[in-house]
């Protein structure tokens, strides 16, 4: 697999594993963990050398996961890893970007993944009730100590984007991007080739959604997905004319599958996007990897963009949406505040 420049020094494989899947997100009763370290070591043999997690994934235990499989691969993996966020016992999140908190966090990681240096840390979440100078200062020093590589974000808008790669070179910017998500396009994603940034693509199968394989019947509680708009039984219906685009797209090139066309799409988006696809199973990661020797014609792109947009629309972030500025509350409280429904409780970003 070829290698994609996320940003000067650093680069990555064309695609990368999502790991969260294997912990957390979809219910207990999914974990294998035996398996998950068979699908880490076959993404290094097939080409795939980044690996992303967090360390509210769990929480932890993703972490914990990750670093046992590639405790011995170190050198052949990019490990990406995320801080920032703090799970609640109700499922929720709060947010933390204060310094001592993120230095504790890095530290904890580091154990946890048994390594001396992570590849690719990632801010998580923004937290508006800390400067980002001070946060992503913070984050800075890390590189600086050699405890961490390269800085990311997750969620930030374009603006906040503007004043944090000021302050410390931003290598990566992490948003969901998709056939049915294509809102990044609009503006993260120009502001990343703007400013040299790479893009990390999550859910580029619209949380399984796009492989035609889930249905709202087979969802349980326990499944982060009941949480998301778009899985609801209606919203899937109607999202069914973006599955049959996919297909018809497929069924143009030999063998090809709906969600392979999806990857080729986040693929065809222009260098420096690399699209996470997560999966906990064999089958499924090889037919991921293998969507990257495929080559989506001007026509084939037309017809996906030609696409309607998708019902239901999920906010990874509607603590901001809901509440533009929480920093006034937060001071006026001391209360560091929940993340709503539908936020980062939904899984895997």
């Amino acid at each position: 697999m070829w290698e994609t420049k996320l940003a000067d020094g650093f680069s990555v494989s064309a695609l990368g594993l999502g790991c969260s899947s294997m912990s957390y997100g979809y219910g207990s009763g999914q974990r294998d963990d035996e398996e998950s370290t068979r699908v880490i070591h076959r993404s290094l043999d097939l080409g795939v050398n980044l690996f992303d997690t967090a360390d509210v994934y769990g929480p932890f235990t993703n972490e914990e996961l990750l670093g046992r499989a590639l405790e011995h691969h170190g050198h052949e993996a990019n490990i990406a890893t995320k801080c920032g966020l703090i799970a609640q016992p109700d499922g929720r999140f709060v947010r933390d970007g204060r310094p001592e908190h993120l230095r504790r966090a890095c530290e904890a990681s580091l154990r946890r993944l048994r390594t001396d240096t992570i590849d690719l840390y990632q801010l998580h979440r923004v937290d508006p009730a800390v400067p980002l100078a001070e946060t992503w200062g913070a984050l800075g020093e890390l590189v600086t100590e050699g405890k961490v590589r390269a800085l990311g974000i997750s969620h930030a808008t374009c603006e906040e984007l503007d004043q944090i790669h000021a302050i410390f070179p931003i290598t990566t910017v992490q948003y969901e991007l998709s056939v049915w998500a294509p809102q990044s396009k609009r503006d993260i994603l120009p502001w990343c080739r703007r400013n040299g940034v790479g893009f990390l693509a999550f859910a580029p199968i619209g949380r399984g959604f796009l492989t035609g394989k889930v249905s709202h019947e087979r969802l349980h509680t326990g499944d982060s997905r009941v949480r998301d708009p778009r899985f609801r039984a209606e919203a899937m219906r109607s999202n069914g004319v973006i599955l049959d685009g996919l297909r018809e797209v497929a069924a143009r090139h030999d063998g090809a599958t709906a969600s392979q066309v999806a990857i080729a799409w986040v693929l065809a988006q222009g260098p420096g996007v690399v699209p996470i696809p997560g999966t906990r199973h064999l089958r499924w990661l090889e037919e991921n990897v293998a969507a990257a020797k495929l080559r989506l014609t001007d026509a084939d792109l037309s017809r996906l963009e030609s696409l309607p947009a998708t019902v239901g629309e999920m906010c990874w972030d509607s603590v901001r949406a809901e509440y533009p500025s929480r920093t006034d509350i937060r001071e006026a409280t001391g209360v560091r505040e929940s993340a709503g429904p539908g936020d980062e409780r939904a899984g895997g970003a």
